[in-house]
């Protein structure tokens, strides 16, 4: 009998030479195999697809869950507190979790001993931390209650403790692109980007105290400082929209310390040092498909709502929330889940804080 070889297909493209088994059909007749040329390129088809599903399925960003905090600890009692709440948020199953800034009181010693104990308690966090410097830190360190500190040698301080490389506190840790990157701005280790769950996240060392427009002294500004540093936050910002852009990121979350003042920008009376940074939010929240978060702390008021608008129309900018931390004497912090399909792609859950030893007999 003559010799018969199964049914099959070949390829030989980009080298490969990879024998494919017929396809078997059933007919009246019996089961045959199919050996034209479109049933081997229906087959190639079907395994590309195949293979093209299993890697979508692998790079889909999955939902995270994270927690915001910040103007803490002010008092000896919440310094106190500090630890059984950051012990909460461990317990929690957090990718990481942000402070945004105000880690001492406005009227206390801004010694590297307070800088010290305060990064003792992030470095323990389970989970990946990342801090954004508030003004009490160091702008309000001249201040005779504060130790009549300097206030740029008080934020280079921070600089070298907080951001000494490229990675956040806490037990895990993740690499942070800093601006520092860029020799133009290599101060500037606090301003910080990174990804995750298809969203990008900025954080910007923009304080409270007006971002200090005036310095040292009142109704003097604009201070040298804060023209030295405005251009950094605005490219710094401009770079965050523009890489969610090309990401196509579901949304973008920017966390500074100081509350920008959108009730008076929007009655005309915008804060000197804010406005040119609520200018640029808006401008590029307007441009951005996907939905923008600011969060920030400063005026110990914990609030969520949606407070830009658009100043054309004067329309509420539906794609933009902003988020206030809890703060002193109030602790706490919020819960946010992270989910680039759902179409709000940022949930909240504000968690008030009780202290274990309250409810003790």
């Amino acid at each position: 009998m003559p010799n018969r070889e199964a049914p099959s297909c070949r390829t030989q493209k980009k080298g490969l030479n990879v024998p494919v088994a017929g396809l078997l059909f059933f007919t009246p007749d019996g089961f045959k195999f199919m050996k034209t040329r479109k049933y081997c390129q229906l087959f190639f088809l079907l395994l590309v697809w195949s293979l093209t599903a299993v890697v979508s399925a692998q790079v889909r960003p999955q939902p995270i869950n994270i927690g915001l905090f910040g103007d803490t600890s002010y008092s000896q009692r919440e310094r106190e507190l500090l630890p059984e709440l950051m012990a909460e948020m461990d317990s929690e199953d957090l990718a990481f979790v942000i402070h945004d800034g105000d880690i001492k009181s406005g009227g206390s010693v801004c010694s590297d001993e307070t800088f010290l104990d305060i990064l003792g308690v992030f470095k323990a966090s389970r989970h990946p931390l990342i801090y954004v410097p508030g003004d009490n830190e160091w702008t309000d360190c001249h201040r005779r209650s504060n130790g009549s500190y300097d206030p740029l040698e008080r934020l280079d301080k921070l600089r070298a403790l907080f951001f000494p490389d490229e990675k956040t506190l806490g037990q895990r840790q993740f690499e942070l692109v800093r601006q520092s990157r860029d020799p133009a701005f290599a101060a500037y280790r606090e301003n910080v980007r990174w990804e995750a769950a298809g969203v990008v996240f900025v954080g910007l060392n923009l304080p409270g105290s007006d971002n200090n427009y005036d310095g040292t002294q009142r109704a003097s500004g604009p201070s040298k400082e804060f023209l030295q540093r405005s251009p950094a936050i605005r490219l710094w910002l401009t770079q965050a929209f523009a890489r969610a852009r090309a990401m196509q990121a579901a949304g973008l979350m920017v966390v500074i310390q100081g509350n920008p003042g959108f009730e008076a920008d929007a009655a005309g009376k915008a804060y000197p040092g804010y406005k040119d940074f609520l200018s640029q939010l808006r401008d590029e929240t307007l441009a951005f498909a996907g939905q923008v978060v600011l969060v920030h702390g400063d005026s110990h008021q914990q609030q969520i709502n949606q407070p830009l608008r658009n100043p054309t129309t004067q329309d509420v900018i539906a794609n933009f929330t902003r988020v206030e931390t809890y703060g002193s004497p109030w602790m706490g912090w919020i819960k946010t889940t992270v989910d680039a399909k759902d179409p709000k792609v940022f949930r909240f859950e504000a968690r008030p804080f009780q202290a274990k030893s309250m409810h003790k007999n």
